[in-house]
């Protein structure tokens, strides 16, 4: 399993990667989902793509999360590689890469994958990692 720096630089080599909804595949182009399972080493096949893009519900995403390996930190412990689920809106969840540098993320409205400076602009509301 990959330690947090190599997720956090895998993240970080995706920058640029165009926005595509549901998109799996850095070649065609990747949503939060597929950013960060790309970031994690996750195949793209693994990873549900038929949900809304709105309306997703925090524990089916939690479940998600969990069926890849991932387990839940607490807030005091986050780090680099670590992936952040966050709520950008009413009934809307995004995630996010924590990297030595800001976070990673799949910009919806820049149409790509961008890194940006902590701190994150919405309320992180769990936080995951690899088992290490």
């Amino acid at each position: 399993m990959m330690d947090g720096k190599e997720v956090a630089a895998r993240a970080r080599s995706l920058v640029g990667v165009r926005f595509r909804p549901q998109g799996r595949d850095p070649e065609h182009g990747l949503d939060c989902v597929g950013t960060a399972a790309a970031a994690a080493g996750v195949a793209g096949e693994r990873i549900r793509s038929d949900y809304a893009m709105r309306g997703q519900h925090l524990a089916e995403i939690e479940h998600g999360l969990r069926s890849i390996g991932l387990h839940c930190v607490a807030d005091n412990e986050i780090g680099a590689g670590d992936i952040i689920v966050v709520e950008t809106g009413a009934a809307q969840i995004h995630v996010a890469v924590i990297t030595d540098h800001g976070f990673v993320h799949a910009d919806a409205r820049l149409r790509r994958v961008v890194e940006r400076p902590l701190p994150v602009p919405w309320p992180i509301v769990g936080i995951w990692r690899a088992a290490r």
